[in-house]
């Protein structure tokens, strides 16, 4: 088995957009809940790429020092090509909580990797990197904005964002060098590629077979590779502003590599996205791949149960458009289900609730919250001060603590109300969720939204084969359960 990549996600739903890069790409990928042991490997024919999905991203640096270095040397001991942290492409984090900084620092002292790579931006996701700093859209149909006056994550909740320059973000948290490869040098190699290319085109004969294109291509790729000359630092940061950036700084990526070592890179999905359109210009791309690349489509069902704990106000607008367009809605208490008191009186009701309204055919969403302004976000803080805990460790142990009881409520509810398709909306909790069900892996089996593909599920429970889509909560249009519901075939 040859494993080209082998990944970390620091949330749940970061983990399946990689999945999604590759799997499209035409090399077989698949997504555990845990570490794989050799033997659940070698059980998916033609794997070229897995992932472990995790929630370092709500962790202390303690807590990160436990769970990283035993998770990124099983990755390393894989023996795949490249070893990748993948973190958000809004690169939510702090000293405190998820720090960038602490996982780059272990991740290059476990892979032994000297320069590692960073690449943030993802334009296919509309996250963009402009002179270090970073742009994201707020949706799919917005304004890009600099991601400290970004409308959802500027108030985020665990971590809001109060640095853009991605330089000064890691220097809060890290004392390692990183040095920034800006799009004008990107932008300056394409230029030079272009011109080397068009003044050559006069003495080298015609080109009329693919074999030959591909030639000319890969050698083009391989000519601006090193024409650029790489900064000496512990990391490199690569703008990304356009999508014709990615394969050029792809061609980076791949030459850091060294023969027989594994090169650790750093970053959101745009590396797999830059990484794979490097390697399709290159011609080696036919090479790697374990099936046909493309985007298949998927039917419709009769009905769709979801389960939000987002307080995106992107979520909020794809839950307004679902109740315009026939869905049922079923709102959650989150400050009961924390409250010992209250907790299993209020799980009971939910699922009572939920299993009338599947019972009767209707399409339902749970929600615990109707975006940053909702009540119910200032109720639960109350409810954790109450419980005696510090500002802290509500930040820690929120996802924790709801996250798992969410992902009990879902479980009993499909237990009596079965459904083929299941959607789950929130990075932090759609892992607790999919551990809560008992899911052991996922593989993705068609595109819904950006970075969301919809996945079935590897179970040893009545929920094997089930679809799923896992989501951040700012992801997608607002029609997105819709499409869910309806299909693309």
């Amino acid at each position: 088995m040859d494993l080209l990549l082998a990944y970390y996600g620091d949330d749940f739903t970061g983990s399946t957009d990689v999945m999604e890069v590759l799997q499209w790409s035409g090399l077989r990928t698949v997504l555990f809940l845990d570490p794989p042991a050799p033997q659940q490997l070698a059980a998916f024919e033609n794997l070229r790429a897995y992932g472990v999905a995790g929630w370092s991203r709500t962790m202390s640096p303690a807590e990160m020092e436990q769970e990283l270095k035993p998770a990124l040397a099983s990755l390393q001991a894989s023996g795949a090509e490249i070893v990748h942290y993948k973190t958000c492409s809004t690169a939510d984090s702090s000293p405190q909580i998820g720090s960038l900084g602490k996982a780059l620092e272990i991740g290059r002292e476990v892979c032994g990797s000297a320069c590692v790579p960073i690449l943030i931006a993802a334009p296919n996701l509309g996250r963009y990197q402009v002179f270090g700093n970073l742009f994201a859209r707020s949706g799919l149909d917005t304004e890009p904005s600099r991601l400290d006056r970004h409308p959802t994550m500027r108030q985020h909740p665990i971590t809001p964002m109060q640095e853009a320059d991605m330089r000064e973000h890691f220097r809060q948290q890290t004392t390692l060098d990183i040095a920034l490869y800006d799009c004008l040098k990107i932008d300056a190699a394409n230029v030079a590629r272009r011109s080397a290319s068009v003044s050559n085109a006069h003495d080298r004969p015609k080109v009329d077979t693919l074999a030959a294109i591909t030639a000319v291509t890969a050698t083009a790729a391989d000519a601006r590779a090193q024409s650029l000359e790489l900064p000496r630092a512990d990391a490199v940061l690569f703008d990304a502003l356009y999508e014709h950036h990615l394969p050029i700084v792809g061609s980076l990526l791949d030459r850091i590599k060294v023969s027989g070592q594994t090169q650790f890179v750093f970053g959101s999905s745009g590396v797999e996205s830059a990484l794979t359109a490097f390697w399709e210009q290159s011609g080696q791309m036919a090479t790697l791949r374990s099936h046909a690349a493309g985007y298949p489509a998927f039917y419709a069902v009769e009905q769709l149960v979801v389960l939000t704990g987002s307080c995106s106000p992107v979520n909020d607008r794809q839950i307004r458009w679902a109740q315009q367009n026939g869905f049922t809605t079923l709102d959650i208490q989150p400050a009961r289900l924390i409250d010992p008191v209250t907790c299993q009186n209020e799980s009971d009701a939910l699922v009572e609730r939920a299993t009338e309204i599947l019972g009767r055919g209707e399409n339902l969403i749970m929600h615990s919250a109707r975006g940053p302004g909702d009540p119910r976000v200032a109720q639960t803080l109350e409810a954790y001060r109450q419980l005696g805990l510090n500002e802290l460790e509500i930040k820690l142990n929120n996802g924790r603590r709801l996250g798992p009881k969410l992902g009990e409520i879902l479980q009993r509810v499909l237990l009596q109300q079965p459904c083929q398709r299941v959607g789950v909306a929130g990075g932090d909790t759609s892992g607790y969720v999919a551990r809560a069900l008992g899911l052991i892996a996922l593989e993705a089996i068609a595109p819904l939204a950006p970075g969301s593909p919809l996945c079935r599920a590897h179970a040893n429970n009545e929920l094997d084969g089930i679809e799923f889509m896992f989501k951040g909560g700012q992801v997608g249009r607002e029609d997105v359960w819709g499409t869910m519901l309806r299909g693309t075939q």
